[in-house]
């Protein structure tokens, strides 16, 4: 079974039919409404550029954090509402993660796919709730899970009567503090009819770091992208920032945003030689 679009079905995504990868790109969190609108605005002129459909990302609330002390969000509402304001002012398709049943409902009414985050991608209900909404839902697979164990979560999805549903790759617990990414499992999830997306940002990651704030490996992004993109993924997660090093959440993760174009353009030139 291979996999399918959803690009044509999601609302007010540009380019979708350049037969390009599609892109879920943004900050890990909303820190303000200026900095969401300018990132937006950036990433959405790039894209254009490079006729690849996009979707903004960002966290309304960060639910998992390692430390107590660490920023969590602006708050739920304002920050939804930065996203809707996202969405209306550029005319694109936004995204955010949710990490209970209640929350399923109360995203949906200002984003147009729900992203499971990858610890809670066995979650039943939570994956249920999401479903019923009618909005896509994008799964992360989690550091514990098999890519063939992911059909079960797809499936969940489909039980609901909503056949849309992603998959997003995001690396392997490898020891304690790494994680590793084993491509094989991108052809995998892809039969099992869904898109699957590489997230190049999580997946390295360094969690567990004795400072309580997760470390990561960013210089290796271009990799792994790049390597996603050649064995045939359908989409690219990045999340990105002016400034990582100022950034409230994920800061040794995210990519540069200056960095972003030249590398867009890079796997835009992989995608047109394999094709």
């Amino acid at each position: 079974m291979e996999s399918y679009s959803l690009v044509p079905s999601i609302k007010n995504i540009s380019n979708k039919t350049s037969n390009n990868f599609f892109l879920i790109a943004g900050p890990c969190a909303i820190e303000s409404e200026s900095m969401a609108l300018d990132i937006a605005d950036q990433i959405r002129n790039i894209t254009s550029r490079l006729n690849i459909p996009y979707i903004f990302k960002g966290s309304y609330r960060k639910a998992n954090r390692s430390s107590i002390h660490s920023f969590t969000g602006i708050g739920d509402e304002k920050a939804l509402k930065i996203l809707k304001k996202v969405s209306d002012t550029f005319n694109i398709p936004v995204t955010t993660d949710i990490h209970t049943d209640e929350e399923a409902s109360i995203a949906a009414e200002y984003v147009d796919i729900l992203q499971i985050p990858a610890f809670l991608c066995r979650q039943t209900s939570l994956i249920a709730a999401a479903a019923r909404t009618g909005k896509i839902v994008n799964i992360k697979k989690g550091q514990f899970m098999s890519p063939e164990s992911m059909a079960h979560a797809v499936q969940k999805v489909r039980e609901c009567d909503n056949p849309k549903v992603i998959l997003t790759e995001r690396g392997t617990t490898f020891g304690y503090q790494d994680l590793v990414v084993d491509y094989r499992g991108i052809p995998v999830m892809q039969s099992f009819g869904v898109p699957v997306v590489m997230d190049c940002t999580h997946s390295l990651q360094q969690p567990n770091q004795p400072s309580g704030v997760t470390g990561g490996k960013p210089g290796l992004i271009s990799t792994i992208a790049k390597a996603a993109i050649a064995v045939g993924v359908d989409g690219i997660f990045i999340e990105t920032h002016p400034d990582p090093t100022r950034a409230k959440s994920d800061a040794a993760n995210m990519l540069p945003l200056d960095q972003l174009e030249p590398l867009l353009q890079k796997l835009v030139d992989i995608r047109q030689a394999i094709i």
